[in-house]
């Protein structure tokens, strides 16, 4: 009789097998999954208890579902067992196969170890295939690579008896298909993880771009991305409103330029030194109207991928204002309050830059001496210069500097004094021979017209003034040395420097010039002070006393300062007071 009914055994079986793994596949998530697993033994392979110990990322298994006891699932469900038990297990007792069975004679070692488990006592069995309450048949799931994904473990057949060969392999295919259903139930929860957390970053992404478009975008200070490397490094490719506002022009237009484009001549080397990561340079922008704006670079340098392309992010800061002040503030370090000439401190800081500690009996020649200068020169790196707005040459690098004369422009821009010839090296009277690379100044003859020419100090002291201060006021003696001051200004070359020292004392200083050329200097500028000069309506007069002194290599400026000023002295007693006094 029962092998007459063995192919319906075998019809029936496979009937429930398609029937609960179907049910696998429509389950959502892993838990479903899992939930979906042990309900199929418990409906369709005719066991009264089954649970699924899932294999954690720690290699230990946890009761991840359980099915056929509301109370027994209450008990074990998440509890977990070490990976070391579960290997004693599956290596103990009988193998069907790919199953692995545990009689109860054998099983009784296990319960004391750490696997949670649920079991009731019996009678022995009556008959030899009789299930026991205490036998253990566990169905290991493995993935594709061999790797032991969870074991599932049933119990109680309804019939009562040990499986045979049929119910043996319903239930090793029903795990050879439930760990495919785990495998995929996680490959789509970590599908969907990735999905989430990708989503969440692009948003993240998203977010920090339009916080960033709104940061660029709305910033009250310039901003702009250029590129970095290849044919057209620095170009412009986005600027934002502000800067466009700073300098006249469109953002279409800006495209098109470089900051190198747009920086003032004399600052492509400062902008050039500046280092793109981290680096700050103040220089000035050309404006669309042809007028340049004092501002302030900050870099920093942007990856828009990993390995992608970086670009170079500046920050540009209007400056002009802080500019302003900072120069305002050293023209009047620098300048008489109320003239407006170089004052006493300028005026030495230039004398001084002209005058070398060499003593007059160790220069040399003037040949030898421009010459020993152009090859000095070329020496220091061939560094040319450009004529100065005051006639005086001054270096081309950034920041300027003395010129190769000595003297800096009459501007704004302009202040202090630097030797030039301070550094390392620098010829000294007692270690350097008669080639170094000053060009030396040379004082001509007083008594003879050698045509040498040399820097004149003229030294000017006017006649009558304190008697005009003290009859009418300050006032009127401050509008007469503002006069003086412009005439003075007016009389001599745009090269010259007017300055005034104090008081009613002014001197010129005049490069290029012989004894002849410095006397008639100063007569012109006696007869252009001596007009008068109207103030409130008043006219009055002054006079000057001039006494010229020459600029010499081994002199100091006061030096040179006292010398003009006894020969002024000098002029002055030569001349009687009538012809001194002429206001």
């Amino acid at each position: 009789m029962e092998t007459e009914s063995e192919p319906y055994v075998r019809l029936a079986t496979l009937r429930q097998l398609h029937r609960v793994v179907a049910d696998l596949n429509t389950a959502r998530s892993l838990a479903d999954t899992l939930q979906t697993v042990v309900d199929g033994i418990v409906v369709g392979l005719g066991y009264e208890l089954a649970c699924v110990n899932l294999v954690r990322p720690d290699g230990d298994l946890v009761v991840a579902a359980f099915a056929g006891d509301p109370a027994a699932e209450a008990l074990i469900t998440g509890r977990v067992g070490s990976r070391a038990s579960w290997e004693r297990r599956l290596t103990m007792g009988e193998c069907w196969d790919g199953l692995r069975f545990i009689p109860h004679t054998e099983g009784w070692v296990l319960l004391e170890d750490d696997v949670p488990q649920w079991h009731t006592d019996g009678p022995d069995p009556r008959f030899e295939d009789e299930w026991h309450p205490e036998d253990r048949l566990y169905a290991p799931m493995y993935a594709s690579g061999g790797e032991l994904l969870g074991v599932i473990s049933v119990d109680r057949p309804r019939n009562g008896r040990r499986p045979g060969a049929w119910g043996r392999e319903a239930l090793q295919m029903y795990a050879f298909q439930a760990a495919i259903a785990i495998s995929n139930a996680r490959l789509r929860a970590n599908m969907q993880r990735a999905l989430v957390r990708l989503e969440r970053e692009q948003q993240a992404l998203r977010a920090s771009e339009e916080s960033f478009r709104q940061a660029f975008e709305y910033a009250p200070s310039g901003m702009a991305i250029a590129e970095m490397g290849g044919d057209q490094h620095g170009r412009l490719l986005r600027t934002n409103d502000a800067l466009c506002r700073l300098l006249g022009r469109p953002a279409s237009v800006l495209r098109r330029y470089s900051f190198s484009d747009l920086v003032h001549p004399e600052d492509i080397g400062t902008l050039l030194r500046t280092s793109a990561e981290g680096g700050r340079a103040e220089l000035r922008l050309g404006r669309r109207d042809g007028t340049y704006v004092w501002v302030s670079l900050r870099n920093s340098v942007v990856a828009d991928a990993a390995d992608g392309p970086r670009f170079l992010l500046t920050h540009v800061e209007d400056i002009e204002e802080r500019k302003r002040h900072e120069l305002q503030l050293a023209h009047r370090a620098s300048h008489d309050s109320l003239t407006g000439l170089p004052n006493s401190a300028e005026l030495r800081a230039r004398l001084g830059a002209r005058l070398c500690r060499r003593p007059q009996s160790a220069r040399a020649s003037a040949i030898e001496a421009l010459d020993a200068a152009f090859e000095g020169r070329e020496a220091h790196g061939g560094q040319g210069g450009q004529v100065g707005r005051d006639g005086f040459e001054v270096r081309a690098e950034a920041g300027g500097g003395a010129g190769e004369h000595g003297f800096q422009p009459d501007g704004p821009d302009r202040y202090g004094a630097v030797d030039p010839f301070d550094f390392p090296g620098a010829p000294t009277a007692a270690t350097d021979g008669p080639y170094d690379h000053h060009v030396h100044t040379v004082a001509p003859a007083t008594d003879v017209d050698d045509g040498t020419k040399g820097l004149a100090v003229l030294f000017c002291d006017l006649d009558g003034f304190k008697s005009i201060n003290d009859r009418f006021g300050h006032h009127t003696g401050d509008a007469v040395l503002i006069e003086v001051a412009r005439r003075l200004t007016t009389g001599v070359r745009d090269g010259d420097t007017v300055a005034r020292l104090g008081g009613d004392e002014f001197v010129v200083l005049a490069d290029g010039l012989g004894a002849a050329d410095a006397a008639d200097l100063a007569v012109r500028l006696r007869n252009a002070i001596i007009p008068p000069i109207r103030v409130d309506g008043r006219a009055v007069r002054v006079g000057a006393s001039f006494g010229i002194g020459w600029a010499s290599c081994g002199m100091s400026a006061d030096e040179v300062l006292r010398s003009a000023d006894q020969r002024m002295y000098i002029e002055k007693r030569s001349r009687s007071k009538a012809h001194r006094r002429a206001g």
